[in-house]
């Protein structure tokens, strides 16, 4: 037997699966109307095991775990077909079709929350998203939260992620507890210059002020130069104002170019981040799920059992859907055996019927989920 006529008794093969495969679903797709009537759950797990223990069992020795896999795909399938017709009535699906049918449109001129003063990372971002909306600024991320939540301002803009330092956990922990959404998002390319009096050189300079994550991203300057003091301050701009308005000649601080003009400060040395290029993600967070039509990332929040393969079984998800995941992150849960709370992004629209089920099987499944929001990001 040549090459060519064992593939076609393998394409034989593979119609005879395909069609007892389908023959499998739609049965599964009676048991599912029976556990909907009868108000059964989806997941059996007696039943699971009895079945993966059956065929390979039937397999032999050689090909039991490659079945047991194999069957695993499969009950995994039968399990989201079984939650998709389950899930018409979840809490998530009627948040994201209410919000659909309002029509929401995001505010051409809101009065926005920023942490900070003028010339801050978040202050240029804010300005990016909403050209025609007017700034309020605020000393921290937990009072940007409090005065939305409170309706002092319809909007609030923070920093999530950088490219070089990582997530901004602080604000995730801050999206937890309130509970708010996500309504759009700015990747922006972040230059920081050393900025110092007038007239200062370099080898003038013994102390450097800015924020942790700021001086985070200019490691490699700093090392470089051991005999500077570096010292946090509450944000970049606020330190800018700080060497503005100091009496000593050999302070600077790191910060955007925006503050050399506003602070009236000289720029010592341009482009002394880390990396090559250097982006901040940041947000703009509102009380309201608003889904526009051109949103094009969904973030959502999540636990998963503390069991083999949840992570790959969620992931399977997405890949299921050809859904780019964009960023997977764990984060450890406080007073748990290390347990995790992971965050998604990924691309998708919630018009997207099959997204919203997904959503809806997440909901479900998971013992803590939360749809941080869809929106677009620019």
């Amino acid at each position: 037997m040549d090459l060519q006529d064992m593939r076609k008794r393998i394409d034989t093969i593979d119609e005879q699966i395909v069609s007892l495969f389908k023959q499998r679903m739609n049965i599964v797709h009676d048991v599912a109307e029976y556990k909907r009537l009868n108000k059964l759950p989806v997941l059996h797990t007696q039943r699971e095991e009895q079945v993966l223990n059956r065929v390979a069992d039937l397999a032999g020795e050689n090909l039991a775990d490659s079945t047991r896999f194999l069957f695993t795909t499969i009950m995994d399938l039968s399990k989201i077909q079984q939650n998709n017709q389950l899930t018409d009535n979840s809490p998530i699906i009627a948040k994201i079709k209410k919000a659909l049918t309002e029509k929401k449109q995001l505010p051409q001129s809101p009065l926005i929350a920023c942490q900070g003063i003028d010339g801050a990372y978040s202050s240029i971002a804010a300005r990016e998203m909403f050209p025609k909306g007017k700034l309020q600024f605020y000393q921290s991320f937990a009072d940007i939260f409090r005065c939305v939540k409170d309706g002092e301002c319809e909007v609030g803009v923070l920093p999530i992620e950088n490219s070089t330092a990582g997530s901004v956990n602080s604000v995730y922990d801050l999206m937890k507890q309130y509970r708010f959404h996500i309504v759009r998002g700015l990747k922006l390319e972040v230059s920081h210059c050393l900025l110092a009096k007038p007239g200062v050189l370099l080898e003038e300079i013994t102390d450097i002020y800015s924020h942790e994550q700021a001086i985070s991203q200019c490691a490699d300057f700093l090392q470089a130069n051991p005999n500077i003091r570096v010292h946090f301050y509450s944000n970049t701009a606020a330190a800018a104002r700080f060497v503005s308005e100091c009496g000593d000649r050999g302070v600077a601080a790191i910060a955007s170019k925006d503050c050399a003009d506003i602070y009236r400060l000289n720029i010592v040395l341009d482009e002394i981040k880390n990396a090559e290029r250097n982006y901040t993600r940041f947000i703009t967070i509102s009380n309201d799920m608003i889904l526009t039509e051109d949103a094009d990332k969904m973030s959502v929040a999540l636990t998963l059992p503390h069991e083999a393969g949840s992570l790959y079984k969620l992931i399977a998800q997405f890949a299921m859907l050809d859904l780019n995941l964009t960023k997977l992150e764990s984060r450890p849960l406080p007073d748990t055996d290390f347990e995790f709370l992971f965050y998604f992004d990924f691309s998708g629209n919630a018009a997207n019927e099959q997204i919203i089920k997904l959503l809806a099987r997440l909901e479900q499944k998971c013992e803590y989920f939360e749809f941080l929001g869809n929106y677009h990001e620019v």
